[in-house]
């Protein structure tokens, strides 16, 4: 027995997210992603980046919430590896993120969320400085 998830006109909801988070609308990315039943954790992270640049308001809460999700579900993440993804998403709305992106990219790719890392790539410089 599959589940059902309900279907826009728009087509399938992870297609719709996929489509918000190209855009960076932080109103579209959080309207998409309340229709899937479950957002995956590079899908979050990308969440997260939507939010430190348009949104920053919203960017640490999620961070934090990503950052747990991150210990949980890598299960072989260590301390250390925990502690510096901490550093560097308190890092990314500084005056200089591109020191906290590269480390975080580090560890992204260490865990094999290669999506999420070249996320990270896509960001402008100084993308923590945007108003929210």
């Amino acid at each position: 027995m599959g589940t059902c998830v309900p279907m826009t006109s728009q087509g399938h909801p992870q297609a719709r997210l996929e489509r918000a988070l190209a855009t960076a609308n932080p109103t579209l990315v959080r309207a998409a992603a309340a229709e899937l039943p479950r957002v995956g954790l590079e899908d979050a992270f990308r969440i997260c980046l939507v939010f430190l640049q348009n949104e920053q308001a919203r960017y640490e809460p999620a961070a934090g919430r990503w950052l747990g999700r991150l210990a949980l579900e890598a299960r072989t993440l260590s301390l250390a590896e925990a502690q510096i993804a901490a550093a560097a998403l308190g890092g990314l709305p500084g005056l200089a993120p591109e020191g906290s992106a590269q480390t975080l990219g580090v560890v992204l790719e260490r865990r094999g969320l290669l999506r999420a890392a070249r996320a990270l790539e896509g960001l402008p410089s100084g993308a923590g400085l945007s108003q929210s």
